[in-house]
């Protein structure tokens, strides 16, 4: 016997409000109970002795090396700086004086 029936299916439907047509809920009734169908059968042949996965490939690092590379001198930096002193960003205070 389904798990997902069409009423369940309006439920979930009115909670994440999605208005659904009638052909929808039709079509997604079936597709859900497919779903929890599939998910019981895995739940099924999962033993302690198979190790949990997250990934069927194995993942690697796929970062470039951190190589410095070409750098702007400061004028380069605070050529467009609405205000700059010092070789700084000048910008307006945004704490108090007790800083």
């Amino acid at each position: 016997m389904s798990e997902i029936t069409p009423d369940l299916v309006r439920h979930l439907g009115v909670l994440a409000r999605i208005q659904l047509s009638d052909q929808e809920v039709e079509r997604l009734t079936g597709e859900l109970d497919a779903i929890v169908d599939n998910i019981a059968k895995v739940s099924e042949v999962a033993t302690p002795e198979v190790a949990a996965t997250s990934h069927p490939i194995p993942l690697r690092n796929v970062f470039r090396p951190d190589v410095p590379g070409d750098m702007l001198t400061v004028d380069q930096v605070l050529q467009n700086a609405p205000d700059a002193a010092d070789g700084r960003f000048r910008v307006t205070a945004i704490l108090g004086e007790e800083q």
